[in-house]
């Protein structure tokens, strides 16, 4: 018989640390990402690792659920309001594809700047010279303003960055007693207005659902481009799409979508100024390394009967205690 307590993947993690997992568990990896599957699989399960979105009812299925941790930083998968009514611990793994997304805000950067990949195909198809011609108009990121929207672990690495590489760096945090030296905290209309790169790296809540919106983007520096590696609905798309259309914009790097997956039939595909990825800024090989055992780490202390390291519902320990 067996007594091992049983873990959920959402999503299979790197197969090294599966196999770690499965030594103290009997791990099973959810057929699809549906609602129903997933509440389905919680109702024996003693732990969830979270790559796609948990239902917000998912809680009320599962009675033996001790802890989920998200593989990953961002918390909007889970619903850890709910988590917290049913004493469900929540944990997540920051720091561990810091690297990663600030390697892909300096590639969108970069690419959004130089247009390597049109000057690409232009030489292929038009020859020499209409290529070097249009390449002759890039810019260069040194002597360019990148202003960052939420300048925690990502956004503080890119300020970093992105000053080594000549830039000057306006912030946008609640917290402007926490910025990095050299960071410049200033308003939203104030970070429109001056820079040139504006990169979003803010959690999803309510004070940032759609604050990139019309009123916001009709400030940015014309030629200023976007790079958004926070969520979707950060930015309302249908102003981004109108700021690009009339020329108010340079270019957007969109790796985060109000709706995912992308639609066929959504209309940022039609415009050639946007560089569209399906949400990857923070999956790399050495990242998606570093987020499976960071999670595997937390669940083995969960089941241990341990707290996790990175407990972002510690409210749960406090009701606990005894008066």
């Amino acid at each position: 018989m067996n007594t091992l307590p049983i873990v959920v993947l959402t999503s299979a993690i790197h197969p090294d640390e599966h196999a770690r997992l499965a030594q103290a568990a009997e791990v099973r990896v959810a057929a699809d990402a549906r609602p129903d599957t997933l509440k389905a699989a919680a109702t024996e399960a003693t732990g969830i690792i979270v790559r796609n979105p948990l239902p917000a009812d998912l809680f009320d299925h599962a009675p033996h659920l001790k802890g989920v941790v998200r593989h990953g930083v961002g918390l909007d998968m889970i619903p850890v309001e709910a988590a917290t009514r049913h004493g469900v611990m929540v944990a997540n793994i920051p720091g561990s594809n810091t690297t990663s997304v600030v390697e892909y805000c300096l590639a969108a950067m970069l690419h959004l700047r130089r247009r390597l990949a049109v000057v690409d195909g232009m030489l292929r198809q038009q020859g020499w010279a209409p290529a070097r011609a249009f390449g002759e108009a890039g810019g260069e990121l040194a002597g360019a303003v990148c202003g960052i929207v939420g300048v925690g672990a990502i956004g503080g690495r890119l300020a970093a960055v992105a000053q080594a590489l000549g830039m000057r760096v306006l912030g946008l945090t609640r917290r402007p007693e926490s910025l990095p030296p050299g960071v410049q905290a200033v308003d939203k209309p104030t970070l429109m207005r001056e820079s040139d790169f504006i990169v979003l790296a803010c959690p999803l809540n309510e004070q940032t659902r759609g604050l990139i919106d019309a009123g916001a983007l009709s400030l940015a520096r014309p030629g200023a481009v976007l790079v958004n590696v926070s969520r979707g609905p950060v930015v309302d798309t249908g102003a981004l799409l109108a700021a690009l259309k009339e020329g108010r914009l340079g270019g957007a790097a969109l790796d985060v979508h109000e709706v995912q997956p992308l639609p066929a039939d959504s209309p940022v595909f039609g415009d050639p100024r946007l560089l569209l990825t399906p949400h990857l800024a923070g999956t790399t090989t050495a990242s998606l390394r570093s987020m499976s055992r960071g999670a595997v780490d937390e669940m083995l202390r969960i089941l241990r009967g341990e707290p996790p390291l990175n407990w972002v519902n510690r409210e749960i320990a406090a009701a606990a205690r005894p008066a």
